[in-house]
């Protein structure tokens, strides 16, 4: 989430009280006295906005703003500006600035506007990254969307494992995105120029089998929910996996094969076969922070498909969905996307008749679960990362039911 905010004056008093103001609203403020100080900071890639004094020695806000909009056209400058400064702000704003600001500025005139300039920003990365991922030969990063940690795992846990060629087990919640996965391992093998061809496990036998990896042969065969494959066939898979055929063999499960194995409910030969190398697919209550700009993907996608113009997505309507826990994972998030674009009812209307306290506190739950998940379930290195005092930390995974065990891998 971006806090970050540039304050750029050369009066070192005021810089200091506003650098406080911002981080009593938990806000992180980097300060410059200068726009030679602050230009090192004025990059496409900052993560923030720009809250700048218009009347400053040498190189005034003016100059701050022109040089910014040459840098990002999208990066937003708010100017703060003496009685004398108004018509000068005015013009800026015809420029560029995104507002501007009488001084002194109480924090409640400030903040509101800030935190419309952080909305902003956030929107435009999150764009950008999209736009970049879609464009790119690359299909981990066209295919499988999210900026957050686990998503960059995932992609490069692919791109280590596609091009060796070898069997691949892909793990994940239902609606998770399995198949997905498998088709873009497809696409980055050796064979990847072959068929890729995907079939159920239930109900196919040793004659269906052995023609779905003849249809395969040059490319890939994926095994959709391999756990349901009958147990006659799992011998007969085994048998012609080690044959090696001119197939790559990527199977899917959203159930605990090793278990199936423990209990003799799978043969445990095929499933060592099979693991040869593992992908897991976070689910979405382990990342939050890629709801937004997954969301966004297929409202797009949904808006090309219906014909029609792609709505607005609204801050609040994505906090709403941030809120949600999503057990459905991408599969349930596409469906909403449908939904939004057709202008039918959305399940996020509960969240968002919630109370203030009760969304925001299903969002840290949503984000203490994904920091878990980060930290390999380690409770005292997710509350160093998340720089919150341990018995606070404690004392909020006590209140959301929240067991740092559930998280380990």
């Amino acid at each position: 989430m971006i806090r970050k905010i540039l304050v750029v004056d050369d009066d070192v008093a005021v810089r200091e009280a506003l650098a406080q103001t911002l981080e009593l609203a938990d806000l992180d403020a980097i300060t410059a006295g200068s726009f030679v100080a602050a230009k090192d900071h004025i990059t496409p890639e900052f993560d923030g906005v720009i809250l700048s004094d218009m009347r400053m020695p040498g190189r005034d806000g003016f100059h701050l703003l022109n040089y910014t909009k040459d840098v990002d056209e999208e990066l937003p400058v708010i100017l703060l500006t003496g009685e004398g400064d108004i018509p000068m702000a005015v013009q800026a704003m015809g420029e560029g600035a995104f507002g501007f600001l009488e001084k002194p500025c109480a924090a409640v005139d400030l903040l509101p506007v800030l935190e419309r300039a952080l909305k902003t920003r956030g929107l435009v990365l999150e764009n950008r990254t999209l736009k970049q991922q879609l464009e790119t030969g690359d299909p981990a990063a066209r295919m499988l969307f999210g900026t957050s940690p686990q998503s960059e795992e995932l992609r490069q846990r692919v791109r280590r494992f596609a091009p060796t060629g070898a069997e691949v087990l892909v793990t994940g919640a239902p609606g998770s995105g399995i198949s997905k996965v498998a088709e873009v391992i497809h696409l980055m093998s050796p064979t990847g120029q072959g068929p890729f061809v995907k079939r159920p496990a239930a109900s196919t036998n040793a004659t269906e089998f052995a023609q779905f990896c003849t249809d395969a042969v040059g490319g890939s065969l994926f095994i959709d929910e391999v756990s349901a494959l009958p147990e006659a066939t799992q011998y007969a898979a085994l048998e012609l996996i080690e044959q090696g055929p001119n197939t790559r063999i990527i199977a899917g499960t959203t159930v605990d094969l090793a278990d199936l194995v423990r209990r003799g409910m799978f043969n445990a030969d095929l499933f060592y076969r099979l693991d040869v190398m593992r992908v897991r697919i976070p689910a979405l209550a382990e990342r939050p922070e890629d709801i937004p700009v997954i969301f966004r993907h297929y409202v797009a996608q949904a808006a090309e498909q219906a014909g029609i113009e792609m709505p607005e997505v609204t801050p609040e309507h994505l906090a709403a969905l941030m809120a949600q826990d999503w057990p459905g994972n991408a599969r349930s998030l596409m469906s909403a996307a449908m939904r939004f674009v057709l202008g039918m009812p959305e399940d996020v209307a509960e969240a968002s008749e919630m109370g203030l306290a009760e969304q925001l506190a299903r969002v840290e739950r949503s984000l203490l679960i994904a920091a878990l998940g980060r930290q390999n379930g380690k409770a005292s290195d997710t509350a160093k990362a998340l720089k919150l005092p341990r018995k606070t930390f404690y004392d909020k995974l006590a209140r959301y039911g929240i067991r740092p065990e559930d998280y380990r891998r």
